[in-house]
């Protein structure tokens, strides 16, 4: 990504020069505008990449379809026509939700004010005000920095005037997890003006709506993130004691998280707030205390098939053994499912790098390697896993001989070697593994074409 940036009208004039100097058609002169800034060094990811309707007759410039829509948008607001408002809010809404470029043209010239406006004007009518801030919440997705304090109180007085709806709640939360993504102020602002509560309380009440509890809780672990880089010191660590001591936000979590046992993007968003949230070794204390662990490792056992819940599942736990009384209780209760996962991750990688060189170049990349060692270093008695383990590194460098080196670096040989002396089941897959390291190994003859028995 090029650190360079441009203005649209740079772009735009770039792909006319190339139409009317080099009588490109239109899509070849975006796409010969694309390359040439590019090949600079410069970032388009702001950029509206189309062309720009042709200036009219009286020589005035034309607008990209996103400003058209704005414009239109902007007279209904300044007109207050409340009947032409829905139509041109979601209008809107829906090119803002096309791409960033769209929506950062469209901030650049004025479309926060107008959005704003739209949605105090929709403040009585319940269905508009549910539309106005479903724009601004498309509006704000990733340009954090056009909400104002005057946003802010707007969100605010919407989610505690109408907390008994869903559907305005939810568009609220987006509004509100979006203006704090990546920008510190917005975040301690929020919590200044009482957003907390408000996040925990939308769990309780709407604990029935699996989008509102997975949405309150990704903008509860937005508030514990240290993720604006302008921001040298941010509040994460004191909003995430902030949710757990005054707002029982470990309770509420783990509450939610067992009635959404059979929905893995909601757990998936609950365990990683969880995860966010266990920065004291009092507070992994009270997961377990609530049950959580014996939960969370019920949920590995239960949802091996979905990826993004075990990864989440295991980053909590990771967390929580922090507290080194936690570990004792985590090593009593959740082996099972952990070597499950170990066996089946190096097993699944087996699969994949078998046969296939180009596999075993990125899965040695991605860490895979180091993973499987790991996993042997941690799991010395388990035969399964050794196993697996073993018949993964084999098969990395069966073909690919020049990954020898870099898994030889990792430790690879005194595993191996160890798995081979404490497993006779691992005796084959490990001097395979051995030799194909380019490791000295004793061969041995199991039978030799003579009279008599195999070698024991």
């Amino acid at each position: 990504m090029g650190s360079k940036q441009i203005a649209q009208e740079t772009f735009d004039d770039a792909v006319q020069e190339n139409i009317t100097e080099f009588e490109m058609d239109p899509e070849e002169a975006v796409r010969e505008a694309v390359q040439q800034f590019e090949s600079q060094g410069v970032d388009l990811s702001n950029i509206v990449k189309a062309v720009r309707p042709p200036a009219s007759e009286n020589g005035q410039r034309q607008k990209h379809q996103i400003l058209l829509t704005l414009d239109s948008l902007s007279r209904a607001v300044a007109e207050q026509d409340v009947a032409q408002l829905p139509q041109q809010l979601s209008a809107f809404a829906a090119q803002c939700k096309e791409q960033l470029a769209f929506r950062y043209l469209a901030g650049q010239k004025g479309a926060y004010p107008v959005v704003f406006s739209a949605c105090q004007l929709a403040a009585a009518d319940r269905d508009l005000l549910l539309q106005a801030l479903s724009t601004l919440c498309a509006l704000l997705d990733g340009q954090p920095d056009l909400l104002d304090a005057a946003g802010q109180e707007l969100v605010l007085r919407s989610l505690r005037e109408r907390r008994g709806d869903a559907e305005v709640t939810l568009a609220g939360l987006r509004c509100v997890r979006h203006g704090c993504l990546k920008h510190e102020r917005n975040r301690q602002d929020f919590v200044k003006a009482g957003i907390l509560p408000l996040l925990t309380g939308a769990i309780i009440q709407h604990g029935h709506s699996a989008d509102v509890v997975r949405t309150a809780a990704s903008a509860l672990r937005v508030m514990t993130f240290d993720d604006d880089i302008r921001v040298p010191f941010g509040h994460a660590h004191d909003h995430a004691k902030m949710i757990v001591l005054e707002h029982d936000g470990l309770r509420v979590l783990i509450d939610a998280a067992k009635a959404f046992r059979a929905n893995p993007g909601v757990l998936s968003e609950l365990c990683a707030t969880l995860s966010r949230l266990s920065v004291r070794n009092e507070f992994c204390q009270e997961i377990v205390d609530l049950g959580g662990l014996d939960f969370m490792v019920t949920l590995l056992a239960e949802c091996m098939e979905h990826p993004d819940v075990v990864k989440q599942v295991l980053g909590a736990i990771r967390a929580m053994a922090g507290n080194d009384d936690v570990k004792d209780a985590l090593v009593s209760v959740s082996c099972s499912p952990v070597l499950q996962i170990c066996e089946q991750g190096c097993a699944a990688l087996c699969v994949l790098a078998l046969r296939k060189p180009e596999n075993c170049s990125v899965i040695v990349e991605g860490g895979g390697a180091l993973a499987a060692l790991q996993a042997m270093k941690a799991h010395p008695r388990e035969v399964a896993v050794q196993k697996q383990a073993c018949m993964l590194i084999r098969n990395l460098v069966s073909r690919s001989r020049d990954l020898s080196q870099p898994i030889l670096a990792m430790g690879a040989e005194l595993l191996i070697t160890e798995a081979r002396a404490a497993h006779r089941d691992c005796d084959d897959v490990a001097r395979a593994a051995l030799r194909d390291l380019g490791c000295k190994v004793e061969l041995r003859e199991l039978w030799t074409g003579q009279k008599g028995g195999l070698a024991q």
